[in-house]
């Protein structure tokens, strides 16, 4: 038997999976949203510009939201110039037209909407209900299309639970699905906000999603790691034929509107994971790893990535 590479796993591909799979990768905003201290803006721009150097493509930048709902993305305006050079894709979060606004003044060509599953969480995240959200983001949508053609991408969180409301019914977030993208929408995120999914959790609702006419090329998946189920409900996904998956540099991240929820999937992990099947990534592992372990000695504390600890021996 072939002996692995040092510190990469042997690639043994199994049938059914896709060939590539596109990481999007949100450790710049969803990672860094939720932390106490401010990070300085110059830290999170060298940070995005070492993500781009691992052949990440897709890296999420910032978010346009009013700087009292969420003080560590304030700076978006002062962020976004420094890195719209870079030769990949910046998506940048708009909540509403001002929001939109914002973004496009500064040249962003990918944004997203952040929409709920659930009426609790609408609440809680939007001071709105469900479909009052749905709405709201319907000009937003319409506009982004309409002058200049932008990418949107349509974020869903508690599409498999919800902290208030318990377990949350597949054809629930089918409906809010079939809503997004009904409006324009070019890509759904199912976001497992406070990681709650198993895998034949994950199998129903994409078998639904297909069923009701929602293309799997038009989806991504966002697992958080809550119960250590994230790695199991990609892999689940990626047999349904997904092949965009949400993940966070180092693991960071939370949400700072439903505090059972913990940090994302970690990128690391999931390109361990991805490489040990045969998939390509077109990232580069171990300049991955260092450019978490630069960030967490940025934050103060080591990554819980478990790769980047085997990998650079970090001590907990």
């Amino acid at each position: 038997m072939n002996t692995p590479e040092l510190g990469l796993p042997m690639p043994v591909p199994a049938a059914g999976l896709p060939t590539h799979v596109r990481i999007h990768e949100v450790g710049a905003r969803d990672g860094l949203q939720n932390e106490k201290a401010t990070v300085p803006t110059a830290v999170k721009a060298e940070f995005i510009r070492r993500l781009a150097g691992t052949g990440l493509t897709t890296i999420e930048a910032t978010s346009f939201v009013h700087p009292k709902w969420v003080p560590q993305l304030a700076d978006a305006e002062d962020l976004y110039p420094q890195i719209s050079d870079l030769p990949v894709s910046l998506p940048v979060l708009v909540p509403n037209e001002r929001g939109l606004d914002r973004a496009l003044a500064l040249g962003a060509r990918r944004v997203a909407v952040f929409a709920s599953a659930t009426e609790s969480f609408a609440k809680a995240n939007l001071n709105r209900t469900v479909d009052e959200s749905l709405a709201m983001f319907e000009p937003v949508v319409s506009r982004a299309k309409g002058e200049g053609d932008v990418h949107v991408r349509g974020y869903l969180s508690m599409c498999f639970g919800d902290p208030w409301e318990g377990p949350v019914p597949v054809p629930q977030v089918v409906r809010v699905c079939r809503a997004l993208l009904d409006m324009g929408c070019d890509e759904l995120s199912l976001g497992d906000t406070i990681g709650v999914a198993t895998p034949g959790h994950v199998t129903a609702l994409l078998a639904a999603l297909t069923e009701a006419g929602v293309p799997v090329s038009a989806l991504g998946v966002h697992f958080h790691d809550t119960y250590g189920q994230a790695l199991a409900n990609t892999l689940a996904a990626l047999q349904q034929g997904v092949s965009t998956v949400d993940a966070s540099a180092g693991g960071l991240g939370g949400c700072p509107f439903a505090k059972s929820a913990t940090g994302n999937l970690a990128t690391e992990d999931l390109v361990w994971m991805l490489r040990g099947l045969g998939i390509d990534t077109g990232v580069d592992l171990g300049r991955l790893v260092a450019t978490s372990v630069w960030m967490a000695a940025h934050l103060g504390r080591p990554s819980p990535s478990r790769t980047v600890r085997a990998l650079s021996h970090q001590e907990s």
